[in-house]
């Protein structure tokens, strides 16, 4: 076997040496030779966020298979959901679907479906969305499975070696991971979303035991005419600069035109100016839209977390020291209360 990892990195070593040789010259054991056969044929389990109006499944599901077929080939793709209601359209890819018909989505219950699932077949991969409901689940039912989890994946680099930030995204960590079970989360703007299809695939029913020592009452969704924020290809934030939550009507306006999401920094949302779930940043919600536009938003390194990967960021500032515009592709110093009204009537 390290004579195979030499062959691997070094060079200066024909790489034309084909695997029947080197099985006859005896470079491969028969345990090599079985890894081998299991990378290629993976067999990994998605966890799904809980589905949407229809059985339609998350933006962010779309973007975890995407992930999973990266790190398995797109062999054998599971996906596990809870949720009361049946599945309709789930991401290509997908040959299974394990349902549990229940409405109970606390963090125990969903993690003991992860348990009685996985431990009923045997997955190479676990792989969930590195959302809130992600952050709640993962760690509960990886500790159930005594696995050790790699946790905001936003790069695979092969099979068991994953690229993840730290230090508010100013570090990337490669991680390699050893449990015969690799259990991960990956962050969904990280990854493109895989396309939908109508369930046509098998349905296993499962069932599991609720925790009883909590109890799902219900859950309240704001909802909107705009765009989700953590899903929207626009994002328009607005900070401190704004001063009163009564001023985000500018930004509404202009996002009405350009059928853009609303987002907020954190400095707005501790002011009272606007409620948290528009929170953008490492505490909020992460994005990576097409275009991001910061308005009155000085960027601290909390924000930048949470939106540096848009593909085009755009900033509304007067200060031309403010930290927003290193990480800017387009940077306006101006007065917001003059330059967005503008903007929106040239739109």
């Amino acid at each position: 076997l390290l004579v195979v990892a030499s062959i691997i990195h070094k060079p200066s070593v024909n790489r034309t040496l084909s695997l029947s040789t080197m099985l006859s010259t005896r470079f491969l054991s028969r345990t090599t030779t079985a890894r081998f056969t299991l990378a290629r044929y993976a067999s990994t389990l998605v966890v799904s966020e809980p589905l949407l109006e229809g059985g339609i499944v998350s933006p962010a599901t779309q973007s975890t298979v995407t992930a999973a077929q990266q790190v398995s080939s797109g062999d054998d793709i599971s996906l596990l959901i809870v949720s009361e209601q049946a599945p309709t359209q789930v991401p290509e890819g997908v040959s299974k679907i394990y349902h549990v018909a229940c409405g109970d989505l606390l963090s125990e219950t969903v993690a003991e479906a992860i348990k009685e699932v996985a431990s009923a077949s045997s997955f190479e991969y676990i792989v969930a969305p590195a959302s809130k409901f992600g952050s709640t689940v993962v760690p509960r039912a990886a500790a159930m499975l005594s696995l050790s989890p790699v946790t905001d994946v936003i790069e695979i680099v092969s099979g068991d070696t994953f690229i993840r930030p730290m230090y508010a995204g100013n570090a990337l960590a490669k991680v390699k991971a050893t449990d015969a079970t690799k259990f991960l989360s990956v962050r969904p703007t990280s990854f493109e979303k895989a396309p939908l299809q109508d369930v046509t695939m098998d349905v296993e029913a499962t069932t599991v035991t609720p925790f009883t020592k909590s109890k799902w009452i219900s859950e309240q969704v704001s909802k909107s005419d705009r765009p989700d924020l953590g899903s929207a290809n626009i994002v328009i934030s607005g900070g401190r600069g704004l001063k009163s939550g009564d001023n985000f009507v500018l930004l509404e306006q202009l996002a009405d035109k350009l059928q853009a999401a609303v987002g907020a920094s954190r400095a707005a949302v501790d002011a009272g100016m606007v409620p948290n779930d528009m929170q953008v940043g490492q505490t909020g919600k992460v994005v990576a839209p097409d275009l991001y536009i910061a308005v009155g938003i000085s960027g601290a390194i909390q924000h930048l977390s949470g939106m540096k990967d848009s593909k085009t960021i755009v900033a509304i500032n007067t200060d031309a020291e403010a930290p927003i515009f290193s990480v800017a592709d387009y940077g306006l110093q101006a007065d917001l209360f003059e330059a967005v009204p503008e903007l929106t009537e040239k739109v």
